[in-house]
């Protein structure tokens, strides 16, 4: 019994190895190129290794125009995703009301979707009704999906906590508003940084959505794609993609951290 165990652990950790390295190894790749010395292929082993392109990638103004803009609508679509999304919850949470599931649901559906079909409605939306495509018709579009990863940590947080301190604070005479500013938020404060980090991480990497509701304008990825075509520099491109890892992990690694600490006080 004891072998058959360790068959099944060694089996186990074997499969999760594969998994991790299924998943970085791509990861791994691009940051390697984003060294290398030749411009035009994707050579292996690189025929040398220079830091030139982030010097390159630096001096290159519409480079920083598409991260100007990414980081623009990432942050209003992130304050708008908390408001709403903060609304949301605390709506759909503490009332009962017919069609409740539904509501909830409907919420949720926008990052349920596949983006193409997300994209592909909003901007038919936006052509019907005549609004021109503007950086604040990406915001709409990416706030749409960003509600959610707000409205889920909110809503995981409610259901863990117990309404008796709300009570509590009405039978002590707290309004509404105060209850909700020294009981609720304090308490649902970490959810929400996490869920406006998450959706800031969403927002400033995605790319098919916002295909179909930029117009001409060129946040980050889309411009990685407009320049992947491009037979000179790639390794200007491998930079800009390093800078997107290191912009979209490090918010869903806080986000994870605080999710974690927080879990481990309610125990």
């Amino acid at each position: 019994m004891h072998s058959k165990w360790n068959l099944g652990s060694i089996g186990l950790k074997t499969a999760t190895l594969l998994g991790f390295l299924f998943i970085h190894i791509p990861i791994l790749i691009i940051i390697m190129y984003a060294f290398s010395t030749d411009e035009k292929t994707f050579q292996f082993p690189l025929p040398g290794f220079t830091t030139k392109w982030f010097g390159v990638a630096w001096d290159r103004n519409d480079i920083w125009e598409a991260i100007i803009l990414s980081s623009q609508v990432a942050l209003v679509s992130t304050f708008i995703a908390i408001f709403l999304g903060t609304l949301a919850c605390l709506a759909v949470y503490r009332s009962q009301f017919f069609g409740k599931e539904v509501i909830s649901f409907l919420v949720i559906l926008p990052i349920a979707l596949p983006g193409i079909v997300t994209g592909i409605s909003l901007r038919s939306a936006m052509s019907l009704f005549g609004i021109p495509f503007s950086t604040w018709t990406i915001v709409i579009a990416h706030a749409t999906f960003c509600i959610v990863t707000v409205y889920n940590n909110v809503l995981a947080r409610l259901r863990r906590s117990s309404h008796s301190m709300v009570e509590a604070s009405m039978d002590l005479g707290a309004n509404p508003w105060q209850t909700f500013r020294f009981v609720i938020l304090p308490n649902i404060a970490t959810a929400l940084l996490a869920g406006g980090m998450l959706s800031f991480a969403l927002s400033f990497d995605e790319v098919i959505v916002t295909t179909f509701t930029a117009g001409q304008q060129s946040t980050v990825p889309i411009w990685m794609l407009t320049e992947f075509i491009r037979p000179r520099q790639r390794p200007v491109t491998n930079v800009v993609a390093v800078f997107v890892i290191l912009v979209t992990t490090i918010p869903i690694l806080v986000a994870y951290y605080l999710t974690k600490e927080d879990d481990g006080r309610k125990k």
